[in-house]
């Protein structure tokens, strides 16, 4: 039936959105090594509007603990050190007149086991979306199978939406524990 196989492409789909997500949101989480990805959610404020830092400078990793920032006008130096501060992602930029430099200091043992549970949170949330999407699939077959699909039909595609989360939440597993390790890693 094309409804359900409609309904299985859409919690496909979904579950997919989940996965990525969580793989954004573990950008966000540093393990100790200088990444641009680190001032993401960085915005300076670039002629009364807010911009990505990255459409405002070029930003750099000479080295796995420093991040360089190079603006494309000079004049935003200043802007972006302020950004920087006002983010409060713990870094404290230094500006030399030419770049801004930000020297990413390593983590501690505590500073570990917290961003270890931040990831584990993450990837809980991340589990909750591949269940809610099994939820709306089940619920839609339900409906399907009211308005007189087969019962057996219906039956086999709760199997197949149960198999797909079952795999969605080995790999969102998976994925944490990678992301653990790199942030235990000294």
């Amino acid at each position: 039936m094309e409804e359900i196989e409609f309904i299985i492409d859409e919690a496909t789909e979904s579950m997919n959105g989940s996965i990525a997500h969580l793989e954004k949101e573990f950008l966000n989480i540093r393990a100790g090594k200088a990444s641009p990805a680190m001032l993401g959610s960085v915005f300076v404020d670039y002629y009364g509007s807010q911009t990505p830092l990255s459409q405002v400078a070029n930003l750099n990793v000479p080295d796995a603990r420093t991040i360089t920032i190079q603006p494309y006008e000079k004049s935003m130096l200043h802007p972006i050190e302020k950004a920087i501060m006002v983010a409060n992602i713990g870094f404290n930029p230094m500006n030399n007149g030419d770049v801004i430099i930000i020297n990413v200091p390593a983590l501690t043992e505590d500073r570990r086991r917290d961003l270890a549970k931040q990831a584990k949170a993450e990837a809980e949330d991340a589990k909750v979306g591949i269940r809610n999407a099994r939820k709306d699939a089940n619920t839609d077959i339900k409906k399907l199978e009211k308005e007189g699909a087969s019962e057996d039909i219906c039956k086999t595609a709760e199997d197949e939406i149960q198999n797909l989360t079952n795999a969605f939440i080995k790999k969102i597993d998976e994925i944490l524990i990678a992301k653990e390790a790199e942030i235990m890693k000294v």
